[in-house]
This record gives structure tokens, sequence and C-alpha cells, in this order.
């Protein structure tokens, strides 16, 4: 349904009226947003909100959140209605699964802007054979997983179940990314943004980054995008351009870059393009 007239204007004008962009993230998601401490914010999602704040003409307002169950608890408490706690509610939030089975159950948002292509992938130590034979020839080597994840699951329950005792557990990917340069580990299976992020980050540590697919990896990647307000399209609008803009001149990709990952294009951008 499109909107017109002031309630159509209202969001984004709203926005530029305050002189802010009100930006929901997550507080333990590096590389894409985590806390440095003392409250202050890093990451690819923080930059790119920043970036959006300033082609808006507004300044940015980085709100860190602590995830949910589940991505439409995280959509209620950040975007249409605000946390019981006393969180107040954001203009805009990003790192949102863009997908349209999702976006037609969650009729109080509209997803926009998809802006990266994740998938999963592996790290393999320095001192592993083969980073591309198969997850099973691991078997007796500690191998390392965000607690309850896919990765976790495919470890633990894939391949007949052989690497079932050899799963360690992280809180996060990239904990467990950082366990294979710390000599913790022998392999991890995680984003390939935190592996990539890692290996920035640790580029001393020699581990190698799996370079073929997964065998028998149940999730085929995804598209990352933003979600505002159903009432709030107008400001998605000028967000899809901005982040159209940024993809086009190469600032997209310098982005990720400072950050030690590769962009990758989402596929609904490519398929739209």
């Amino acid at each position: 349904m499109a909107l017109s007239g002031p309630l159509g204007a209202a969001p984004l004008a709203r926005v530029r009226e305050l002189g802010v962009l009100r930006v929901g993230l997550y507080a333990d998601n590096r590389p894409w947003s985590w806390d440095l401490g003392g409250g202050r914010p890093a990451g690819i999602d923080v930059d790119l909100a920043m970036a959006i704040a300033e082609q808006l003409g507004v300044r940015s307002e980085i709100a860190l959140f602590t995830a949910d169950e589940e991505l439409s608890d995280d959509l209620r408490n950040v975007i249409w209605r605000g946390g019981l706690l006393g969180f107040r509610r954001c203009d805009l939030m990003l790192h949102v699964p863009f997908d349209m089975q999702l976006s037609a159950r969650e009729d109080q948002v509209v997803f926009v802007a998809p802006y990266y292509r994740e998938e999963f992938t592996a790290l393999c130590s320095s001192d592993a054979r083969d980073c591309e034979m198969p997850p099973q020839r691991f078997v007796g080597s500690r191998v390392a997983a965000e607690i309850d994840s896919v990765p976790d699951f495919y470890l633990v329950g894939g391949f007949g179940g052989i690497l079932r005792g050899d799963v360690a557990h992280y809180p996060n990917g990239y904990s467990a990314a950082v366990a294979v340069h710390d000599g913790e580990a022998t392999m991890a299976v995680a984003t390939r943004a935190q592996i990539e992020a890692s290996i920035a980050e640790r580029s001393g540590s020699g581990a190698k980054l799996r370079k073929s697919p997964l065998p028998m990896m149940p999730s085929p990647g995804w598209d990352i995008g933003m979600a505002v307000r159903e009432d709030s399209r107008t400001l998605g609008f000028a967000v899809e351009d901005i982040v159209t803009a940024m993809t086009a001149d190469g600032r997209m990709a310098a982005l990720f870059a400072k950050h030690g990952v590769t962009w990758q294009a989402a596929a609904a951008t490519r398929t739209i393009g």
C-alpha cells in the first residue's frame, strides 16, 4: 500500500526535524556491531548506520540491544513497539534477514535495502593438513562453533554424528574463529564475515579460510537487510536510495574492507538489478 500526503511524509520528515536517526544494532554481533566498552559501539553496521545518517543530513544515535529468543521479538522490541524494560523504539534496524516469506509474516515492519550476502564457511589452523577436505576428516580434532547455531547442528548432527564428541561451543561465531587462531581448535565453522574479520584481526596466526563450499551444509546463504516501521516507508525508501548509491560507487565495499570483510552483493539486489 503506497502512503501519501502528511502520513507518508511524517516518518522521514520527523527524523529530519529531530535531526537524529536512531538505529538499533545487536550488542554482541562482531564484526557487525559490538560494544568496545563504556557504551562505545563498533563494527560494520555501526559504520553503515553512521554513513546513512550523514547522507540524510542528521546525526546517528546507535542503540545496542541484546537479541531475544526470536527475530520477531527483536523487531517488536526495537522497531514497532519498544522494549518492556524501557528500550525506546528505533527508526531503523540493521542486520535483518531479507526474506520475502519472513516479510509476509511481519506486518508491522517493512524490510528494505538488502546490503550483503552471507554464508557459512570454515577456518582451519595453520597446521591443518587440508582445509578443503570434508569436515568429517577432522574427527579426533577439536572443532569450534557457536552454541545452538546452524554450524553447531551441522557439525554435531551431520556426517552420521562422527564429530559429535569433538565440537567445542563458543558464545558466537567470531569467538569460535578466534579459537582457531589461538590454537584452541583445529577448525571452526562460522559465517564468512566472522571468519574474514578474525583473519584480519589475527593475521599472524597462519589460519586458512576454506575456499570450497561446505558439503551438506543446509543453509545456501542469505541476504542481510534492514527494517523500518510499516508507517515509515518514506524513511525506508530514502535508506534504499543511499544504500544503492553506496553500492554503485564503491563506498559499500570500502566500508566492509575496513573491517577485513569482502563485500558480497545480496542476491535480491542482483535479481532486481
